[in-house]
C-alpha cells in the first residue's frame, strides 16, 4: 500500500470540555476534530459546492486511538483522500501532535456524495475528482 501523504492539516484548539475527568480528551470528542478537518478539507478543495444541495455523508468510520491527548497538548487534524470510486472515496485522517509529530489516532472513513433534496446518493463530479486528485497529487480513482 502507498503511503499516504497528508497535505491538509487544521490546529485544534483543545476547550475545556473536550477533557475528561482523568484529564485526557474523551474518545468521543476525536470524531468531533475529523469533522473540522472534513469541513475545512472539502471547503479548501471543492470551494464552488452548494452544501445546501449537495453533502458527503459517512457510511462507515473507524478509529485507532494510539496515545492520549491532555488538555496542554498542541494538535492537529491531518486529512487526505486515499481512494476514489464512483460515488464513494476514502477519507484518512490521524491527529498530531504538533509539536512531536507523535500520531495520537488514525481514523479511516467510506464518505458518499448525497443530493439533500433528493435523498439519494450520487456519483461523484469530474470537477471534485480531478480537484481532489490534483491537490492530493496523484490519482486515486479505483481501478477497474
Amino acid at each position: 500500500m502507498e503511503e499516504i501523504v497528508f497535505h491538509h492539516t487544521l490546529p485544534i484548539q483543545l476547550r475545556f470540555n473536550d477533557v475528561d475527568k482523568f484529564g485526557h480528551v474523551n474518545n468521543t470528542v476525536y470524531f468531533s476534530f475529523y469533522d473540522l478537518g472534513k469541513t475545512e478539507y472539502f471547503a479548501s478543495i471543492c470551494p464552488g459546492v452548494d452544501w445546501e444541495k449537495t453533502g458527503i455523508v459517512v457510511v462507515h468510520i473507524e478509529a485507532d486511538f494510539v496515545q492520549q491527548i491532555f488538555s496542554s497538548d498542541h494538535i492537529a487534524v491531518q486529512t487526505a483522500v486515499s481512494e476514489i470510486g464512483t460515488k464513494s472515496f476514502h477519507l484518512l485522517q490521524r491527529v498530531i501532535d504538533t509539536k512531536t509529530q507523535e500520531v495520537k489516532c488514525i481514523c479511516k472513513s467510506v464518505m458518499v456524495t448525497f443530493d439533500l433534496e433528493n435523498h439519494v446518493s450520487i456519483p461523484l463530479t469530474e470537477d471534485w475528482i480531478e480537484a481532489i486528485c490534483n491537490y492530493e497529487g496523484r490519482d486515486m480513482r479505483k481501478k477497474k
